[in-house]
């Protein structure tokens, strides 16, 4: 495969074309990856009196429970002033809801307890924080666990 850069100042917008004889999977992998690379906004946490601009690398998951948003990291959780189907629009791909009131980071999420009758369980690395994926949900995050290393950096 050959790679060739090209710089026009002249551009209004950058643009990636992708010149090849079929779709395989390298090309899907690289169609997907440049894709989920949209710039993410930049969003206010606040706990307490103090604001905080996080990373969104660091958010485990989101969660909301009595009307309050909170972006989780692996020590602490923050509030941020928007509801879940608004953070759902503007996060990246590897953002995904998994229960009517959960939005979970894929790239954080180190196993996954598949139970038939019940919500499923959730782990992630490197913290005690766990939750659950609904039934409905269930499906759509393993699709997007499999895959997870087009989004992976």
């Amino acid at each position: 495969m050959k790679i060739r850069v090209e710089i026009d100042e002249t551009l209004q917008e950058d643009e990636l074309i992708i010149h090849c004889r079929k779709v395989d999977e390298s090309i899907a992998a690289i169609q997907n990856f440049v894709s989920s690379q949209k710039k993410a906004p930049t969003f206010e946490f606040r706990k307490g009196d103090q604001e905080y601009f996080l990373d969104l690398n660091d958010i485990l998951f989101f969660e909301t429970g009595d009307d309050i948003v909170f972006g989780h990291t692996r020590e602490d959780a923050y509030q941020i002033k928007m509801r879940l189907y608004e953070l759902e629009d503007l996060l990246p791909k590897n953002f995904v809801r998994i229960s009517k009131s959960t939005i979970a980071n894929i790239l954080h999420i180190r196993s996954l307890q598949h139970r038939f009758n019940s919500a499923s369980l959730i782990q992630f690395r490197d913290t005690h924080k766990e939750v659950y994926v609904s039934r409905m949900y269930y499906k759509i995050l393993k699709e997007k666990m499999q895959e997870r290393r087009y989004y992976e950096k």
